[in-house]
């Protein structure tokens, strides 16, 4: 729900803002009243800026609307207490993955020749004390 609501709101700043882009200003007035090609419009020489302030009117509103559900959404959300809450100890998932479930079979592996490990004294180099 939330969600399609953010888009709904994305979609009527973009459309508010586009409304706003095309109305004419409050110095274009003068212009439209000596006939500079305002009755050859498609609303009229005044229709067209009832039309876009009355579009404009009902998008503001409906984006103020989607605002305030959207901060209503957002309060709902339960933020944790500690920093610490909800958060699972590192230990006890590194016991749980160090135990192994079965030990392995023994394998081959490669033999290493018996080396003779001579004797006190024999062989041995001097110390130099």
């Amino acid at each position: 729900m939330e969600s399609i609501l953010v888009i709904v709101h994305l979609f009527l700043a973009i459309g508010l803002v586009g409304l706003i882009l095309i109305q004419h200003g409050k110095g274009a007035d003068m212009g439209a009243a000596f006939g500079s090609g305002a009755s050859a419009t498609v609303f009229g020489s005044r229709g067209a800026s009832n039309f876009l302030s009355r579009s404009t009117a009902i998008l503001a509103t409906l984006f103020f609307v989607t605002s305030l559900a959207l901060a209503y959404f957002a309060m709902q959300t339960k933020e944790p207490a500690t920093l610490m809450e909800g958060v699972e100890a590192p230990a006890a998932a590194a016991v749980e993955q160090a135990a192994p479930a079965k030990v392995p079979e023994a394998v081959d592996l490669p033999s290493v020749p018996e080396t003779a490990i001579p004797a006190q004294g024999d062989d041995l180099p001097a110390v130099a004390k």
